[in-house]
């Protein structure tokens, strides 16, 4: 593929990720900040005119910097993720007929990711002790 041609291919996923991430800001079931983190580095491979305006954004700018610079995930977000896999878990094993083998595949892969959520910090260095 062509260079102008990736560029085009990274700038209009930034774009889909964006709306996606519009969208989880409107609807709970539908999480935001995994989107937007997508859009800005799609964003970054494409245009750093779309990635300075997302990354200061009033509104996602907050988040998007505190997860660049920190790798912060706001309790609420990690509240939300638990709440989502914990449930969607629940579905497949009560409401569908799942093999064991793939409950179990898809019970590690949510714990892998239970792991990497609540690993991360809930708040900045400047916000003092709830470091």
């Amino acid at each position: 593929m062509k260079k102008g041609m990736v560029r085009i291919v990274y700038l209009l996923t930034g774009f889909v990720f964006l709306g996606l991430g519009a969208l989880g800001a409107l609807l709970p079931i539908l999480p935001t900040t995994p989107f937007l983190i997508l859009a800005l580095a799609c964003f970054a491979q494409s245009s750093q005119r779309f990635h300075r305006w997302l990354y200061n954004h009033h509104l996602f700018g907050p988040y998007l910097q505190n997860w660049s610079r920190y790798r912060v995930i706001p309790p609420i977000a990690k509240i939300f993720a638990m709440t989502s896999m914990v449930g969607s878990l629940l579905y497949i094993l009560l409401f569908l007929e799942t093999p064991i083998y793939l409950i179990a595949l898809i019970a590690l892969i949510m714990a892998y990711g239970a792991w990497f959520v609540l690993t991360k910090p809930s708040y900045t260095p400047r916000d003092g002790e709830k470091a």
